[in-house]
């Protein structure tokens, strides 16, 4: 499958997560029906690729679990995410005001660090189980048991168990030895640099 958009990255200078590590697994949701669109938002599209220091600090990261327990592995849901599927995720949300929008996709017109390579969405994968770790809410969840400031008020309803936040606190952990820091909304999300700042340093994915 020839991927324009593949080449494109590319020559903007991101690399292939997998080439500096190895062991940290890819399953693109965008590359299948496997997320809130419903369809696939990538043609061909199936490495995972973060600006050269980002997928460093991701192997760093990575390490770290490995560290805790050897049977762990960083699994990533998405990397690099162009302008252009930006703005499809982005108007079929629009039943949603904006202001509660931008809680689960940046504003197109803003520029997204998945658009700059500067954010990851990522889970914890358990070699021996063969199964993802229970984070308690799903990849894509809108809805706010999903968002880690609200964690220890579920907690203490029992909607959420202590091994499900045990689990998301453990992925903070160790994305913080890469220097990542999670979204509020988005168990799942990290970001490596401030967007003021990506947007100095990298160039945009159209």
């Amino acid at each position: 499958c020839e991927d324009p958009l593949e080449q494109i990255i590319i020559r903007a200078g991101l690399v292939d997560v997998q080439e500096i590590d190895t062991t940290i697994l890819v399953d693109l949701k965008y590359n299948s029906s496997d997320n809130f669109m419903g369809f696939k938002l990538y043609e061909c599209l199936k490495k995972a690729y973060l600006q050269t220091d980002v997928a460093l600090r991701l192997a760093k990261s990575n390490a770290a679990l490995k560290e805790k327990d050897s049977m762990l592995r960083l699994i990533i849901f998405d990397a690099v995410r162009p302008v252009s599927v930006q703005q499809l995720m982005w108007d079929a949300l629009d039943s949603i005001p904006v202001k509660e929008r931008v809680k689960f996709v940046s504003n197109p017109k803003n520029r997204s660090l998945h658009n700059l390579g500067a954010a990851v969405d990522v889970s914890i994968f358990d070699l021996k189980s063969d199964t993802l770790l229970d984070m308690g809410a799903g990849f894509d969840d809108i809805r706010k048991i999903a968002y880690p400031k609200y964690e220890d008020s579920f907690l203490s309803l029992g909607v959420l168990s202590q091994h499900q936040v045990d689990n998301r606190r453990l992925l903070r952990a160790v994305m913080r030895k890469g220097g990542f820091w999670v979204l509020e909304t988005e168990w799942w999300h990290f970001n490596a640099y401030t967007r003021s700042k990506a947007l100095e340093l990298f160039e945009v994915i159209e």
